[in-house]
């Protein structure tokens, strides 16, 4: 009996040290004092992830949550799929078009195409912070990282870095500690995810976070009460981030909760 407490022990105690973060990145103060459009505020006529729904955002005193891909030419393009077909009509993926090529894709059938992450960049200029949400394709999540970090060199204004995939976070981590770095994350089991199921434990539980150490973990507002994040956020100090807040009452609990909210399909002020 002595030997299974024992056992028991040794166990919640790893769990303990395998889910910690860093806590404490001064950034934090100022991107807590704002609320994210989820991939801009967008609506039936300005398209998620477009320059007009980012130009919304910022004209409504929002941040955004947005998703960057790394183009065949070593660019950056914002869009939230791989895939084209959802957004564009189109078949194929980001991944394998060239700068120049993105202005022949039409997002929902309107006149905007889809964005460089520099035209985001340069319409923000600072104005509100960014929630960066890296897209890897396959094994170039180095590649992403490394131009995503070049490219935000010297802008002047309040960011973070967040993913789903941990090589990411871990690659912030290593070559870029200053950058505030964030793990998403949500409840795997019950969402369409085709990961497997070994992953989706890992994930969800947050039992890679000793790897990356990330200075905020952004779950999924339906599976935030997961035991996990309890202890992430009481134990470790770790910021929350939620998402997606859908209704003014969400939004309201979210933040009472103490996450950082990201919204959509209204507005909360």
């Amino acid at each position: 009996m002595e030997i299974v407490v024992i056992i028991i022990f040794v166990l919640a105690l790893l769990y303990l040290l395998a889910i910690r973060g860093r806590s404490g990145h001064p950034g934090l103060a100022e991107l807590k004092q704002w609320s994210y459009a989820h991939r801009g505020l967008h609506n039936q006529v300005r398209p998620e992830n477009s320059m007009s729904a980012f130009r919304a955002a910022l004209d409504k005193g929002y941040g955004i949550e947005l998703d960057v891909h790394l183009l065949k030419d070593g660019n950056l393009a914002v869009i939230h799929d791989s895939a084209l077909k959802r957004t564009t009509g189109a078949e194929g993926k980001v991944e394998d078009l060239t700068t120049e090529e993105l202005t022949n894709y039409r997002l929902n059938g309107t006149q905007e195409t889809i964005p460089q992450f520099r035209q985001v960049l340069d319409l923000f200029a600072g104005k509100a912070p960014l929630i960066v949400e890296l897209k890897v394709d396959g094994s170039n999540y180095a590649a992403l990282c490394e131009k995503t970090c070049a490219m935000l060199d010297g802008y002047q204004g309040a960011y973070c870095i967040e993913s789903f995939d941990p090589r990411c976070v871990i690659w912030l981590k290593k070559h870029r500690p200053d950058i505030i770095r964030g793990q998403l994350t949500e409840n795997f089991f019950r969402s369409n995810s085709k990961l497997p199921w070994i992953l989706k434990f890992i994930l969800q539980t947050q039992i890679e976070n000793f790897l990356g150490l990330p200075d905020f973990v952004a779950y999924k507002y339906a599976d935030r009460r997961h035991f996990s994040n309890l202890l992430v956020r009481k134990f470790w100090g770790v910021q929350g981030v939620t998402w997606t807040i859908k209704s003014k009452n969400a939004y309201a609990t979210a933040v009472r909760e103490g996450w950082i909210p990201i919204f959509e399909g209204f507005e909360p002020n």
